[in-house]
């Protein structure tokens, strides 16, 4: 859940900014820091906020009832360490300095040969802390 600007601009710094060319009218705009968290923000929010209707229209569907504050911290979660990835600033974002400090830089740098090193620690860490986030929201889950 992310518009082309906040996928494009959400790991600009003013180090490392980022030049937007908007499909529609090719307008060229250049985004710094700011841009980039309140993009990385705005995509955080829609994809937590769908995956609240998502998750809680699944869990009505099979008869679980979610303890209200188990989902809190779930969402809670999920949209903090999905934040935390997605600010992938050049040098300085979390992924990358967990790859470098872990011996697999070389791999989060990797874009050849049809891979693309940092989309799949991308997609680990998103899908592992999915699976924590799920663990914490069935804590005192029931059946309706």
């Amino acid at each position: 859940m992310q518009s082309d600007l906040c996928a494009r601009v959400k790991g600009a710094s003013d180090d490392h900014p980022v030049t937007y060319v908007d499909p529609a009218t090719e307008e060229k705009t250049t985004h710094g820091t700011a841009d980039g968290r309140k993009a990385c923000l705005q995509h955080c929010l829609t994809y937590t906020a769908t995956q609240a209707i998502v998750a809680g229209a699944g869990a009505r569907a099979l008869g679980i009832k979610v303890h209200p504050t188990a989902a809190a911290a779930a969402l809670a979660i999920s949209f903090g360490t999905h934040y935390a990835a997605d600010r992938r600033v050049p040098g300085k974002g979390l992924l990358e300095k967990i790859a470098t400090k872990t011996g697999k830089g070389g791999f989060y740098k990797l874009a050849d040969f049809g891979m693309n090193g940092a989309f799949h620690l991308d997609s680990v860490w998103h899908h592992g802390w999915e699976t924590v986030a799920a663990v914490v929201a069935t804590t005192k889950a029931t059946t309706r």
